[in-house]
């Protein structure tokens, strides 16, 4: 069974830094394609960034290229989300997400097959 588990989260003032970090396992055929999805409230799901754990390839979405990064540790199974320059709209839940089947991003928001239960951050002005 695919376990993703989101650590990182919580409050930071506008302009300050946070690093998400998402516990992977449980992959039975193979995993590539990590990435991270948010959700603001009263908005969809929208695509952050994604990673090729294999290759360390990444995807982002053209907001937030520049102000996060994303990166990954294969010995630790672990995606991290470095994010830097926090503004009050980047407040949102956010979501790890997996591709089934060793299957690569290809872009920064692929039809994820498998998601953790998400972390809150906000941002305050």
């Amino acid at each position: 069974e695919v376990q993703l588990v989101e650590s990182g989260g919580g409050l930071v003032q506008a302009g300050g830094s946070l690093r998400l970090s998402c516990s992977f396992s449980g992959f039975a055929y193979g995993h590539d394609g990590i990435g991270w999805v948010r959700q603001a409230p009263g908005k969809e799901r929208d695509g952050v960034s994604c990673i090729n754990t294999k290759d360390g390839s990444a995807y982002y979405a053209p907001s937030m290229k520049g102000r996060f990064t994303i990166s990954r540790d294969n010995a630790k199974n672990t995606v991290y989300l470095q994010m830097n320059s926090l503004k009050p709209e980047d407040t949102a839940v956010y979501y790890c997400a997996a591709l089934n089947f060793g299957w690569q991003c290809g872009a920064y928001y692929p039809m994820y097959d498998f998601w953790g239960q998400g972390t809150q951050v906000t941002v305050s002005s």
